[in-house]
């Protein structure tokens, strides 16, 4: 009975009776048809691999995701440094509230030295406080309640420190309203001196200057004078 043979259309190889020969009919040894199958697996092994590895990219949306930007690094506010006017401002509005509080102190207690007056005050305005409290003590009087202070306000800075044995030192003008509502002056038998028609508010301006301002330009203002101001009362505090 005669052999069918069957050729592979993809090699050009022959199959008689299950053994494979080549074109011209000659059979090939074992070995060379185990290594051309092993060539045809590994080459089917490889072109699965690659689809499978092309369908896992389009699957994968982090192998499409774009790269996060990374965010700036935080920038850092930079505030503006005051000004020389700016700190004169707040040293002359710090120490006169600091004069408000040792006046009150002096009038409320005899026995306060008014040598406390030197931090707050110098040149005319400390001649003139001394005097004042050395009279009321020789009376007998003393303050009752807190005077306060219901407006402060810086009304001019003048940094001219070009002779301070004139008085031409860094000044500041400083307008306060004084809230006394709370406050009566008594004698030694407790009766108050206060006339009844005192308005409860008043304004004086002070001058507070700096005569170390070459050694001292931050903490050497003192309160160099007052005078009294004609001015619309404020509201008390």
């Amino acid at each position: 009975m005669r052999k069918a043979r069957v050729r592979s259309s993809e090699s050009g190889v022959w199959f008689k009776s299950g053994v494979l020969v080549d074109p011209n009919g000659e059979a090939s040894s074992g070995t060379r048809t185990m290594t051309y199958v092993r060539r045809i697996s590994a080459l089917a092994t490889a072109l699965l691999l690659a689809a499978l590895a092309g369908c896992a990219g389009g699957d994968d949306p982090a192998a499409t995701q774009s790269p996060t930007p990374s965010s700036p690094a935080p920038t850092t506010a930079t505030s503006t440094p005051p000004t020389d006017s700016e700190k004169a401002s707040a040293a002359a509005s710090a120490v006169l509230r600091e004069y408000n509080d040792v006046g009150n102190q002096l009038r409320q207690d005899p026995s306060q030295p008014l040598s406390r007056l030197q931090s707050v005050a110098t040149s005319t305005e400390l001649a003139a406080q001394r005097n004042l409290l050395r009279n009321e003590r020789k009376r007998g009087l003393h303050q009752v309640g807190d005077t306060k202070i219901a407006v402060l306000k810086v009304e001019s800075v003048n940094l001219d420190n070009s002779d301070p044995s004139t008085g031409k030192v860094p000044t500041v003008q400083v307008d306060v309203c004084f809230d006394v509502s709370n406050v009566d002056v008594v004698n030694a038998n407790g009766e108050s001196i206060i006339s009844p028609d005192r308005p409860d508010t008043s304004w004086i301006q002070f001058l507070v200057s700096n005569y170390r301002w070459d050694k001292d330009p931050d903490r050497a203002w003192r309160v160099a004078s007052s005078q009294d101001l004609k001015r619309k009362p404020c509201d008390a505090s």
